[in-house]
């Protein structure tokens, strides 16, 4: 589902994302049944909006065993987020509605649960999302993916961030709090979600405002939070970046972008067809793929147009065999490029979906996360993403969001012309990373003008 405010609710698990494009989420975990006497929450930290250290350099980090590894298109991790995209793609595209999430952002807070879960949940989980079996090589290839992405550059603005907000005083395990700081760079905060719990909401808010740039507000609504959470695990991503290749404003001009057979829009086209309009270039039968880097050249958008308007099969095919073998086509050339400029919020709620992708039992009674506290009395009551992109001629900012809730569950369950490429109707589009290939946002523009 997509808004144009792009509000999500929360869940004990927070994946926010933010760039010229952005996206964001949540998750919350629920307490299964009534538990005794709490004992004090390991790590207390009583700052009310904390900074997750993000993995800067092997150096800075305390612990003394993570050996950073070289992030290439084969690592598991990339592997894995890049077939979950088009997994959870096929399940939230609708027609007619522009869609935009980042499928990191979502891996990364699912991690962070997969650490805490056993048994039949942690096989789904899993499954789902096509972790790795080998927690080592799960853990040591998402410790260097972030910190690869939180590498400081002068051309380009990319975090990533974790966060932990634990119920103050609930007897967590130390080993699992610990596990997420030295691998996932998630720091935990104490909040009081029994007794205080609008003010918990207003700080995690806030934190997710913080980390994507004021692009993600009111990510959780009030009701989401409840006196039964006990943790939400929180992760942000943001990325701003401006076009290797701008597009001259003075060039932009209104015309028709064609949304289907029958319905025609006035957009804002931006164009390019100047001696230095090259880029990487590729085209089958039933598609133009245009590669289009941000300064820098570590990250760029690829924009996929199918030729006879037909996104709907486009969109049947979509697979990371697929996008490997049209990325494999793409040439540098002089291509006339006219794409519209564009700007949208999106929201989704992922129980549902996740649920029917096979991972049913952590939204239950029969979940275990016994993983982070030793006893099977958490669930996850909530998952919420949600995103924003806008690009225009100077480049892309883009900003996500996920949320995961975990409570305590109350009773109950190319020739030698020059080619044109054209974007005057449905297309697709990914903001990846060139070097090894994976997937930090993706989506689908049916109508710029939503």
């Amino acid at each position: 589902m997509n808004n144009k405010k792009g509000f999500v609710n929360v869940v004990v698990l927070i994946i926010v994302i933010a760039a010229i494009a952005g996206v964001g989420g949540y998750f919350f975990l629920n307490r299964q049944a009534l538990s005794p006497e709490p004992k004090p929450t390991p790590n207390p930290n009583e700052n009310p909006i904390p900074t997750p250290v993000p993995i800067e350099k092997p150096e800075d980090k305390k612990v003394d065993n993570i050996s950073y590894i070289k992030v290439e298109s084969n690592n598991p991790v990339v592997v894995a987020n890049n077939k979950f995209t088009f997994d959870i793609y096929s399940k939230l595209t609708e027609k007619g509605k522009n869609i935009f999430f980042s499928p990191l952002s979502i891996s990364s807070a699912f991690a962070m649960v997969y650490e805490g879960a056993l048994g039949k949940t942690a096989d789904e989980i899993q499954s789902v999302f096509h972790f790795p079996k080998d927690k080592n090589i799960l853990r040591t290839s998402f410790a260097s993916i972030n910190n690869e992405i939180n590498q400081i550059s002068n051309d380009y603005k990319l975090n990533i961030a974790n966060a932990l907000w634990a119920q103050k005083d609930f007897p967590f395990l130390d080993s699992y709090f610990s596990t997420i700081d030295q691998y996932y760079g998630g720091k935990v905060t104490n909040l009081d979600f029994i007794n205080k719990t609008e003010e918990a909401r207003l700080t995690i808010n806030k934190w997710v405002e913080n980390k994507t740039n004021d692009k993600i507000k009111e990510i959780l609504s009030k009701g989401v939070l409840t006196p039964l959470t006990r943790l939400v695990l929180t992760n942000a991503i943001y990325f701003k970046g401006q076009w290797e290749k701008s597009f001259d404003k003075k060039l932009t001009t209104e015309q028709d972008f064609k949304v289907n057979t029958n319905t025609n829009v006035k957009v804002q086209m931006m164009k390019r067809t100047d001696k230095d309009s090259v880029f990487k270039y590729g085209e089958t039968n039933n598609l133009q793929m245009l590669e289009m880097p941000y300064i820098g050249n570590k990250i760029s958008m690829l924009v996929l147009l199918p030729k006879d308007n037909d996104i709907l099969s486009l969109e049947k095919s979509l697979s990371v065999e697929k996008m490997n073998e049209w990325k494999n086509i793409l040439n540098e050339k002089h291509v006339d490029v006219f794409l519209p400029k564009f700007k949208f919020d999106a929201k989704y709620s992922l129980p549902k979906t996740l649920k029917e992708m096979g991972m049913p039992t952590s939204f239950t009674d029969k979940a275990d996360f016994s993983g982070m506290d030793g006893k099977k009395d958490l669930s996850i009551s909530d998952v919420i993403h949600q995103a924003f992109v806008d690009v225009n001629e100077e480049g892309t900012e883009a900003a996500a969001a996920t949320v995961v809730v975990v409570g305590v569950t109350s009773v109950g369950p190319g020739g030698l012309s020059i080619p044109v490429f054209r974007a005057d109707h449905p297309f697709l589009f990914v903001i990846q990373d060139v070097t090894n290939g994976n997937i930090l946002f993706i989506g689908k523009v049916e109508n710029p003008t939503l």
